[in-house]
C-alpha cells in the first residue's frame, strides 16, 4: 500500500493532460465565436476544460489516500492495440465490414471468456449494425465490402 492513489493520480493526470491539450489546439485552431454566435472550436473547448476539471477533481483527493500501485495487464493492452492496428490496415483495401469482424476475433482475445464461435458472431453483428447506421442511416461513402483483388 503506497502513501497515495496512484492508479487515480495516473488517471486524473491524463485527463488533465488529455483535456488542456486538446482545449489549447480548439483555442489555436479554430474560431471560438462569441457565445450568441459559437464558433467551431467553442464546444471543443468547453468540453476540453470539463475534462480537464474532472481530471482535477479526481486527482486532488487520490493524492490525500493511499492506495494500491497499478499492474499493467500486458495481454489486453497488446491485444488491443493489434485490433486497432489491423482495423486501420484493413479498412480502406478489404473494407467496413471484414475490418470490424477482424478487430471484433483479435479484441475478444484479450479476455479470453468468449468463444471463437461467439466472437465471430458478435463480430458480424457488429459489421451488420456498423453498415446500417454509418452506411445506410448516416449515408456515409465508406464501403461495407471492397475486395482489393
Amino acid at each position: 500500500m503506497q502513501r497515495i492513489d496512484t492508479r487515480d493520480v495516473i488517471g486524473g493526470a491524463l485527463l488533465i493532460l488529455l483535456g488542456t491539450g486538446t482545449a489549447v489546439h480548439s483555442m489555436s485552431s479554430f474560431n471560438m465565436g462569441t457565445l450568441a454566435r459559437m464558433g467551431p472550436g467553442y464546444f471543443p473547448a468547453a468540453v476540453s476544460i470539463v475534462l480537464a476539471l474532472f481530471g482535477l477533481a479526481i486527482l486532488v483527493p487520490a493524492l490525500l489516500r493511499a492506495g494500491n500501485a497499478p499492474v499493467i495487464e500486458w495481454r489486453p493492452l497488446l491485444w488491443i492495440c493489434a485490433a486497432v492496428l489491423s482495423f486501420a490496415l484493413l479498412v480502406l483495401p478489404f473494407g467496413m465490414g471484414p475490418a470490424i469482424v477482424v478487430l471484433t476475433l483479435l479484441c475478444s482475445r484479450a479476455d479470453s471468456k468468449l468463444s471463437l464461435r461467439a466472437s465471430l458472431l458478435l463480430g458480424i453483428a457488429l459489421a451488420v449494425g456498423a453498415a446500417l447506421i454509418f452506411r445506410v442511416g448516416l449515408g456515409m461513402i465508406l464501403p461495407v465490402f471492397a475486395w482489393p483483388w
